[in-house]
């Protein structure tokens, strides 16, 4: 009777008592609680939303649920970084090294591919032999030990959003800023963090297109972060095209060797130094904002950062031979360019078609039990203000299956728009969002 009254008191848009939430969590987490109840809950929730006191609650209820990572006796701070999901958003990968190799310690646990953006995960286990399955014991040490590990969320870690999400994508409900706020949240605080760096993308190729709705999932996690008594950041950063040239997981982890190597696409140079600069500050690794990107730059250039990825690599068991080798990465069987149909300029991508088409051609899941293709993906040779001449190739498709590619051709033969006059891009970084506690 209880869970009736829980969804007809967020049905009529009310507020449900901290130890309302907490049974609630409870009974997700111990199973107690029918799928079906559970869902009408989220949709509830959804369409009525929740407030911050009752997102924080159970946030910090979806947290209990579980183990946390404990860091007594190892001195320094912790600091992490999330991102809404993007398409050839490789950030996190350079980004983790380089914060490692400035002094910061990154106990990063990702995800893996959903819907039309890819997965941090996923793209590392295309290197070969790369484990992400650590225990939270063994990335606890390696945090320790080397400043940084990458790990999949495990069992114990937030069990409650597990099964939340599940239902949450089953019952159309995903798209709701408090329920989004507290996944995100419940497993980030989990980690024992000091500080975490929040890039809330928005633009045709994330999940929030509205600059608005962006802002205001931004501002909820702020909010949510700063109760749970965790210093944090919002970057708001355009996702109108992609991030860098490649989309694919393979494919970027070779990009993101560039960037190690103090090469790479300028975008994504530039977001690995803006993050990594908010990062080192939050863990208390550099005074302030101007230092912490001279030192993300630094390492980037002096090979560093690069020594800090490869001390990783092998420590998960994978092939470092691909750092000085690319070539060894998985490669698609097949290649094809698609080219300009008229003279101009790059006027915009449709960057969540390119992600979809990726998807399709199996970088990512159409279904939860979809096999990734690791050498599959796109590479862009042309960016939005660039010029291009009819005939001229603008992506190159890295393919395993024709059938694949048929069926998206007509899709990404549309995804450029070309015009006679030549359009810019704007800012990558949007805006910045501070929390309260760290107001700089």
């Amino acid at each position: 009777m209880a869970m009736r009254d829980w969804i007809e008191a967020k049905k009529a848009g009310k507020a449900l008592s901290d130890a309302d939430i907490r049974a609630f969590v409870a009974g997700v987490t111990d199973g107690s609680i029918e799928d079906a109840q559970i869902g009408a809950w989220l949709m509830a929730v959804c369409w009525r939303g929740m407030t911050t006191e009752e997102t924080t609650t159970l946030t910090q209820a979806m947290i209990a649920s579980g183990r946390t990572l404990e860091w007594s006796g190892v001195p320094g701070s912790r600091v992490d970084k999330h991102s809404t999901g993007g398409v050839g958003d490789k950030i996190s990968l350079p980004l983790l090294p380089a914060v490692a190799a400035c002094g910061g310690q990154v106990p990063m646990i990702s995800g893996r591919a959903l819907g039309h953006t890819g997965g941090t995960l996923d793209k590392l286990e295309s290197i070969p032999r790369f484990r992400t399955d650590l225990a939270l014991d063994a990335l606890i040490a390696q945090t320790k030990r080397l400043g940084g590990a990458f790990g999949a969320a495990t069992d114990d870690l937030a069990p409650a959003d597990r099964r939340l999400y599940r239902l949450r994508d089953a019952t159309a409900t995903v798209a709701s800023i408090p329920l989004i706020t507290a996944s995100i949240l419940s497993k980030k605080a989990a980690e024992g963090l000091d500080g975490l760096v929040l890039d809330v993308k928005c633009g045709g190729g994330a999940f929030l297109s509205g600059r608005d709705d962006a802002r205001n999932l931004a501002l909820s996690l702020i909010n949510t972060a700063e109760r749970l008594g965790l210093k944090s950041v919002a970057l708001l950063t355009d996702m109108s095209q992609p991030l860098g040239r490649t989309i694919g997981n393979a494919l970027e982890i070779a990009e993101s060797i560039d960037v190690l190597k103090g090469q790479g696409p300028d975008d994504v140079v530039g977001l690995v130094i803006e993050q990594g600069g908010e990062m080192l500050v939050l863990c208390g690794a550099a005074p302030d904002l101007d230092a912490g990107r001279r030192k993300i730059a630094a390492a980037l250039s002096d090979g560093s950062a690069l020594a800090a990825f490869r001390r990783i690599v092998e420590a998960q068991g994978g092939d470092v031979g691909v750092l000085d080798d690319p070539g060894r990465l998985p490669r698609a069987k097949h290649t094809q360019r698609f080219v300009a149909e008229e003279p101009g300029f790059v006027r915009g991508f449709d960057c969540r078609a390119l992600g979809i088409v990726a998807t399709k051609l199996g970088a990512g899941r159409e279904a939860q039990n979809d096999r990734v293709l690791p050498g599959v993906g796109l590479v862009l040779s042309k960016k939005v203000g660039d010029p291009i001449a009819k005939g001229e190739p603008w992506v190159e498709a890295h393919f395993d299956d024709a059938a694949r590619l048929d069926a998206v051709k007509d899709t990404l033969t549309q995804a450029i728009s070309i015009s006679k006059r030549r359009t810019f891009p704007g800012p990558l970084v949007l805006e910045r969002i501070p929390g309260q506690r760290w107001r700089l």
